[in-house]
């Protein structure tokens, strides 16, 4: 890939708010960090401020996602997993955390709660038709391509 990197624009709505980062050259996903302590009771979920703002590159989007570890040591997960932010969108970042273990998980002030992965955005005209191509799938839907039949070779 060449050419130059775009910017992510960030705003501190607080003083004290940490900015995304990544963690490890090449990493995908910036972490997003909390901005508040908030305690989520098992089977709950709660609105986790960051402190910040973003304005994302024209045509992309970001997509807000779990952390493998709080997933594992913890089950706290993003609840609506990926979370997507809209390129216009210019309120603060904020993560909807679940809690499916059976303890109180403490969100501390400054914890990595969730990464941030900005992709593209394919924009689309929708156009209404009475007919859609065939497939080999054609309707089959949840669950259908186990269905009986063995895998091509």
């Amino acid at each position: 890939m060449t050419g130059q990197i775009p910017e992510l624009k960030v705003k501190k709505l607080a003083a004290d708010a940490l900015l995304p980062c990544y963690a490890h050259p090449g990493d995908a996903g910036l972490d997003l960090f909390a901005n508040e302590p908030v305690d989520v009771a098992p089977g709950e979920s709660r609105l986790v401020h960051t402190g910040i703002a973003i304005e994302l590159p024209h045509g992309t989007e970001a997509q807000v996602r779990p952390r493998s570890g709080l997933a594992l040591k913890n089950q706290v997960t993003v609840l609506n997993s990926p979370g997507t932010i809209d390129a216009g969108y210019r309120g603060e970042v904020c993560v909807i955390l679940v809690n499916h273990g059976k303890q109180v998980f403490r969100v501390d002030k400054h914890m990595k709660i969730a990464q941030m992965v900005i992709q593209p955005v394919l924009a689309v005209e929708v156009a209404e038709t009475d007919v859609l191509s065939d497939t080999s799938r054609g309707t089959g839907g949840f669950g259908s391509t186990g269905q009986g039949k063995q895998p091509s070779r």
